[in-house]
């Protein structure tokens, strides 16, 4: 097999398209680590969720036994307080500070537009560092767009619910709802295709993308061995199959648009759908190495979603205030459930992504919770919180932890920046850097 340089690859799969691992000769290179945050709004039913043994003979509680499968692969740890998210005299708001101070660890400033003030969130803080590796420096994905002027919450900025992400400590960076709109800013053929034309000539220009990258596919296929064929002709089939999802989302919301509803381009109206869809696009990012960093929010902070498609027609604001009512708090546990169900779907796809002799996930740290433990109480500390991935091999899962009490969410973020090559002198309001990671 002759050699093939790096560029040579990158310019042989269509105008734009990256490519996942292939282990091409005389192009030793290490699985580069990933950082991804998944939020889950508005606390959880606590009961339902945190194991009682500790250790690796722990269980999965009944919201957590969609893990199963990836049980090996996931650290849960109990314990961990976000002190920003608090009052410290400001009254009301818990919703606003939970999200605003759950990547950040800051306390918001409670403001209503002017002023807006959180922190730099870990995400980006690693973003800074890394960013310049990947064709983009970070990624931000949700599930509901929220709002980004006037008071959402007892006297704060909507800004601070509908944003995990913080560039600076004033300027949030706003998340991407719409999946279309994810995919062509990842896999099309520059940053700014398709800018000002209208959705019909948008379309025609498109077509589909691995249309156009089918040529150049064949002739690396190749020079390829029969390992990174097979890799090659997974990851175009992986890609094809979400733009044909994109296209059934699209043609899902044509009649309502039509009708002169403002509806976004490709959001299913289906929940699971739009997450799943929203999943894989930040699992093929990771394996094209389009990025190393990314933020996931399953719903913005105080959401009152309700979930019919799992017989929940209440909003999900309104249920997390149970009152101890074991109706609503079971209803708690199924949304709960739910959202796990996506965590543990976009595991498995990342444990299935090959790089050489480990995975994507091996080369991973997902952080996935939650800045308000019950959603009843409010409270801040007790957090519902999950770090899956081995980090290179820095972390060992299969266990349950539990750490001190009030031990700062920072502590987590710091020892992960750590292992991004990101050292920091504290993040947020750390106290150190969290221990017992590797062991």
């Amino acid at each position: 097999m002759r050699p093939i340089s790096r560029r040579t690859v990158l310019r042989g799969v269509g105008a734009g398209l990256a490519l996942p691992w292939l282990e091409l000769p005389k192009l030793p290179r290490a699985a580069p680590l990933r950082m991804l945050f998944v939020y889950t709004p508005n606390g959880v039913n606590l009961a339902e969720w945190t194991p009682r043994a500790e250790g690796a003979a722990f269980e999965l509680t009944p919201t957590l036994a969609p893990l199963a499968p990836v049980r090996s692969e996931i650290l849960v740890v109990s314990g961990l307080t976000l002190d920003g998210a608090r009052p410290h005299g400001d009254g009301g708001g818990d919703h606003a500070r939970a999200s605003a101070a759950f990547l950040t660890g800051a306390h918001a400033a409670k403001t209503d537009g002017a002023g807006l003030r959180a922190g730099i969130s870990v995400d980006q803080a690693a973003a800074a560092a890394i960013g310049n590796r990947t064709r983009f420096r970070s990624l931000e994905v949700g599930c509901e767009g929220g709002q980004q002027a006037g008071s959402c919450d007892s006297g704060y900025a909507c800004a601070y619910q509908s944003n995990l992400s913080w560039r600076t400590p004033e300027t949030p960076a706003a998340k991407e709802v719409d999946p279309r709109l994810v995919f062509e800013r990842l896999f099309g053929e520059a940053d700014n295709a398709g800018f000002g034309e209208t959705k019909a000539e948008r379309a025609r220009r498109r077509k589909s993308l691995l249309d156009f990258a089918r040529e150049d596919a064949a002739s690396l296929r190749a020079v390829l061995g029969a390992d990174d064929r097979r890799k090659l002709d997974e990851y175009l089939h992986g890609i094809r199959e979400i733009e044909r999802r994109l296209e059934r989302a699209e043609s899902d919301v044509a009649a309502p648009a039509a009708a002169g509803l403002a509806l976004p381009a490709a959001i299913p109206r289906d929940y699971r759908a739009h997450a799943d869809l929203l999943a894989d696009l930040i699992a093929g990012a990771f394996q094209a190495d389009l990025t190393r960093v990314a933020t996931f929010s399953l719903g913005d902070e105080g959401s009152n979603r309700s979930y019919r498609s799992i017989g929940i027609a209440e909003g999900h604001h309104e249920l997390s205030h149970h009152g101890s009512d074991t109706a609503k708090l079971a209803k708690v546990a199924a949304i709960d459930r739910l959202h796990v169900e996506i965590l543990a779907r976009l595991l498995q796809k990342l444990a299935a992504m090959r790089e050489g002799e480990t995975s994507v996930l091996d080369a991973s740290m997902v952080v996935f919770g939650s800045g308000i433990g019950d959603g009843n109480r409010h409270n801040h500390d007790d957090l519902p919180v999950v770090v899956a991935g081995r980090g290179g091999g820095s972390i060992a899962p299969g266990r349950h932890v539990r750490v001190p009490r009030d031990t700062p969410l920072c502590n987590l973020y710091l020892a992960l920046l750590d292992r991004m090559g990101v050292e920091l002198p504290t993040f947020g309001d750390a106290t150190g850097r969290l221990q017992g990671l590797a062991s």
